[in-house]
């Protein structure tokens, strides 16, 4: 008896050999656009919350449409039950700046849908910006910048005008050699830097010290973070800004009681950010899960969550941060892992549509970073779906709460929570300017080109 079992064709993509031919057939050519279909769209700057198609050409978002029609080579993904996001752009995750060897945050906040990060270290000197220059060029897999910590910036010897001038990227190399730093590759690339970090638990600084670096960030348009866990350190911070920029830092550490009452402690955190129109304000997405946080991190008040959410329903603070993996040596408050499941909570509590629930970590902190640092380009280039910008993309199963797949610049980087090698080489290094692809600092040491 002959046995005929009806089996699926191979797909066109795959190589064979037939008639002396090796490779595909030549009717097939691939195309090099992506096709996302049948997913349900949101992208809250764009005001879109429907089921739609969308397609991917060159690293850049080519249109949203009812029903795209592929074309001969299109790569299509099937996104049916899938919510199709812009990456999360998480403006508060430690990356490697605390020299963290033991763990993965890299690849961890990859595979948990942030396509790109601003890593905050305290202790972050002016080489910070080429030494990560150098990892986005040997390739990683998101978009990742970095601050500077207070102490660096205000160390050189350069008067405050010559510092404000050397930010902006308007000193000469041999006058930077004299006053900043005797590193030229340090000197070409400290500018890169995003923003400056105050950090009150690794040193307290003078009124005068902090004053200087009101006065280089606000001039230099740097954006600056202080660290918030001690609502009479926020309160002082915030008088001696005068009207100048300042973001306060993870602010729901300071409803876990380590500098006084838990709720009234973030009540006052959250009554500057209230008050003071150049206040704004972030919470870590561990503290506003059911948990309160993660016991490898930190717990916070039951009764101070519920005075966070209520910030967020009122509109008070309006961005949501992770501040690195709990499992790390040197601890965050938070967790990557719970960057999506925050997002999708906070709609199915009411405390927020869906589509402003997700803003707080794709639109929203686009927009503040693009006012504090006088830079349309993040708005038009991260934390939406508009067409010509990065198609930095997440597919996330709203029943699991998981990220099914992320995209980096246009190109897949991790699947089902699983990183895949080939998109290490996706992400770019994030500057107050833009994203540079490639800086050359990685391989300056072995390369040198004739120009």
């Amino acid at each position: 008896m002959d046995y005929i079992t009806p089996v699926k064709k191979a797909p066109k993509i795959i190589a064979n050999v037939a008639n002396k031919f090796l490779g595909f057939s030549e009717k097939w050519r691939l195309s090099n656009r992506v096709i996302i279909k049948n997913g349900r769209v949101i992208d809250p700057l764009n005001k879109i919350d429907e089921y739609m198609d969308l397609s991917v050409m060159n690293g850049k978002i080519e249109c949203i449409e009812s029903d795209i029609i592929p074309r001969k080579g299109d790569a299509l993904i099937d996104a049916s039950g899938f919510l199709v996001l812009p990456g999360l752009i998480d403006i508060h995750l430690h990356l490697h700046d605390l020299f963290e060897v033991s763990t993965k945050p890299i690849i961890e906040a990859t595979t948990h849908g942030v396509t790109s990060a601003v890593t905050p270290g305290a202790g972050n000197t002016l080489m910070a910006p080429s030494l990560l220059a150098a990892e986005v060029d040997r390739g990683l897999p998101l978009n990742v910048g970095c601050l500077i910590g207070a102490a660096a910036a205000l160390a050189p010897r350069a008067t405050i005008e010559e510092k404000i001038n050397f930010f902006k990227g308007e000193m000469e190399d041999e006058k930077a050699l004299n006053v900043i730093s005797r590193n030229p590759i340090t000197n070409r690339t400290a500018p890169f830097a995003i923003g400056i970090k105050e950090h009150m638990g690794h040193y307290i600084l003078s009124d005068e010290n902090i004053d200087e670096l009101f006065e280089l960030t606000s001039k230099a348009n740097l954006y600056f973070m202080s660290h918030t866990q001690c609502p009479d350190h926020a309160e002082r911070i915030v008088d001696l800004s005068k009207g100048r920029p300042i973001h306060l830092g993870h602010a729901t550490a300071a409803a876990a009681g380590t500098h006084g009452d838990p709720v009234k402690s973030l009540e006052r955190v959250i009554n500057l950010i209230k008050k003071n129109s150049n206040v704004s304000g972030e919470f870590v997405t561990s503290h506003l899960r059911p948990s309160r946080g993660n016991k490898d991190g930190i717990l916070i008040d039951a009764q101070a969550q519920e005075v966070a959410l209520e910030a967020l329903k009122k509109g008070y603070v309006k961005i949501l941060i992770s501040d690195g993996q709990s499992d790390a040596l040197m601890k965050g408050f938070g967790d990557t892992r719970d960057n999506i499941p925050a997002i999708l909570e906070l709609a199915e509590r009411n405390i927020l549509t869906l589509s402003d629930a997700i803003a707080l970590m794709t639109s929203n902190p686009a927009s503040l970073l693009s006012e504090r640092t006088s830079q349309e380009w993040w708005k038009k280039e991260i934390g939406n779906l508009s067409p010509g910008s990065r198609a930095d993309i997440i597919l996330v199963d709203p029943i699991e709460k998981e990220v099914y797949a992320s995209f980096v610049n246009g190109r897949i980087v991790s699947f089902e929570g699983r990183l895949i090698r080939e998109g290490y080489g996706a992400g770019g290094l994030l500057t107050r300017r833009g994203i540079i692809d490639n800086t050359g600092v990685g391989y300056s040491n072995i390369i040198e080109y004739n120009v």
